[in-house]
Formats: structure tokens, sequence, C-alpha cells
């Protein structure tokens, strides 16, 4: 069978560039003390970043596929490395989506049977973005949008992004919804360890996820197709609870308590949300995903070059699943997002 890796990263060597240079958050310095490069989200969150991170980052010709050979994995989708474009100023972020893409495409075109990909789009101008997408879809062949669980002082459940999910759900293209620094202040206190992606990538990304629920995105577009990382960023863990005021009809009685939704809140994780392995090896984590979910949600995802291909495939393959539940886990679940 293909296995198909649902989150791996890359970036421009434009986009590095421009991290150097940005004079606000987030931005690429070197720490004064270790003198290793840390990406800096916030005063204090500094996330350290190594040559080695950026040269596989960089790197999308022989070296990568050596690696996907390695760990037996046949077709990666790949997209722009967090915290993405997104909260660069519009002009910028327009340009530099641009050359993301157009660069992205050109890889993919050189090694058609290896690689796919996922676009970025500068949101904060709203058509640039939707036309952005149709281009990038269209045209260069890319399938699907990544973004981020903020863009800097929003999320993406505000409805001024209603278009790009509009055309998104019309071009039947899936969005990775993925984490970066949240920018919940609580969540900033202790610096990566608490906003980092030990707690607070997960915590915020499951939010804007809860939110885009209860804000009625998935019943204006009932097709619209969500992809979260590290299983479903602990939401399967959450099924049963976040149900609680949608079967209490005299919570939902009460006049703007409960925001009004066509279904139940598990219904549209169970719908609308596919989920990857990436970066969490705990077999509970997998068990309970599979049973709150079921195991056509669960893609495999190893989170490159941050996590360990063959770590990711090592564990994998140690879990008893059957051979119908590897297929689709490794194959079926990605070409029902249209990934094979």
């Amino acid at each position: 069978m293909k296995k198909i890796d649902f989150e791996v990263h890359f970036a421009t060597q434009g986009w590095v560039d421009a991290l150097y240079a940005n004079q606000d958050f987030p931005q690429f310095r070197h720490d004064p003390v270790s003198k290793n490069r840390r990406l800096y989200y916030f005063p204090g969150a500094g996330e350290p970043y190594g040559d080695v991170i950026i040269d596989k980052l960089l790197e999308m010709g022989e070296p990568r596929l050596k690696l996907m050979d390695e760990a037996g994995i046949d077709l990666a989708v790949i997209s722009l490395t967090s915290p993405g474009i997104e909260r660069f100023e519009t002009k910028q972020s327009i340009t530099l989506a641009r050359e993301a893409n157009d660069a992205l495409a050109e890889s993919c075109a050189a090694h058609p049977d290896r690689y796919r990909g996922y676009c970025a789009l500068p949101i904060r101008d709203v058509d640039a973005a939707v036309k952005e997408l149709e281009r990038s879809v269209k045209e260069l062949g890319l399938v699907g949008w990544k973004t981020h669980c903020n863009y800097g002082d929003i999320y993406l459940d505000d409805k001024r992004f209603w278009p790009i999910l509009a055309k998104a759900e019309e071009l039947d293209a899936p969005v990775y919804l993925h984490p970066t620094m949240p920018k919940m202040e609580e969540l900033r206190t202790y610096g990566v360890a608490l906003a980092g992606p030990p707690f607070g990538f997960g915590v915020e990304t499951a939010l804007v996820m809860y939110r885009l629920i209860l804000n009625g995105a998935f019943d204006a577009f009932p097709k619209l197709k969500l992809v979260l990382g590290h299983y479903g960023e602990f939401l399967p863990f959450l099924m049963h609870r976040i149900d609680w005021a949608y079967a209490r009809p005299h919570v939902i009685s009460d006049t703007g308590a409960t925001p009004p939704l066509k279904k139940k809140p598990s219904e549209y994780l169970r719908e609308n949300m596919w989920v990857s392995t990436s970066g969490n090896y705990l077999p509970a984590a997998f068990q309970c995903t599979k049973d709150a979910l079921g195991m056509d949600r669960i893609l495999l995802g190893t989170d490159h070059p941050y996590d360990s291909m063959q770590e990711c495939m090592a564990f994998l393959e140690s879990l008893d699943l059957s051979d119908s539940e590897r297929e689709m886990l490794y194959e079926k679940n990605a070409a029902a997002l249209g990934v094979s």
C-alpha cells in the first residue's frame, strides 16, 4: 500500500529572509547567550531553530526524497512551515504567498509521484486570498490550503474570512489548521514550554476549531474539510463533553446561551474534521482518537523536519492494527481528501 504523509513542511529563502528583516513579531534572531538561531513569536518565547532545521526546510530535492525512502514514505503533502505568512503586512504577505506557492508547485511538478502541496494565503486581504486559493488549485495544481490557528490579533472563525472558506468548499480543497504561537496572553507566561508545542500550540488550535463550529461555519459550508495535527489537538478526548449544552434543552432555550446549530458539536468533528498522527506517540492517544472519530478520520503525518519520519513510522508500525486499518491510515483516508 502507498504511504501518504499529510504533514511535511518546507520554506523558501525569501520567507527566511523576511523573518530576519521583520521588525515586529514573528522574527528570526540569534540568541545573545547561546548564539543559536531562535524564532521569536513574542518577547521571551524563542523556539530553537538550528541550521539543520532550516537546511531541511529549504531542501526540496534528493536529500528530502532520501529521508522519505528511508522511512518508507511514498508521497508527501508539503506546506509552508509555521508561522507562515499571515502575520506579515498585507503587501508583503501577498508577495511571499505567491513566491512560496510557485516554488512549491515547481517542486511538485519536478517530483509528481512524490510531492503534493498546500498553498499559503495572504488572509489580511480576503479578496487576494480567494484569488490566490483559486490560482493555487486550478493553475498550480496544489491540493489545499494550510493556515494557522491565529493571525496575530484574530482567529479564522471571524466571518470576514468566510469568502475564503466558501472558495475552499467550492474547490473541494481541504484546509490544514496548523498551530502557531498562541495570541492568548495567559499562554505566554512561561515561554515556549507553555506557549509552544508542548501545550499552547494544541490548546489554541483546538479552540479555533471549536469556534468555527459554534459560529456556524460548517452549517454555512457543510462540505468544508478541516485537518488538524496531533490527533486533533485533544478534541477527540472531548467528543462527549462538548455536546453538554446541546444535550440539555433548557440550556438551548435560554436565548443567547448557546449558539444555534443544526447538529451537535461532536457531529461536525466526525463529519468535517480529519486528524494526523504528527508528533504524538502515545498509544492511548491513538486509541482514543480511533474510538472517538473512527479509523477513517486518521491520516499519517510525520511533521518533518520537526519530528523524525522514521520515529513516527516505527511508532505507527508498532500499533495493533489490521491490514485494512493500516490501509486507511496510510492511503485510503488521504484519497478521500483528494490526495493519491
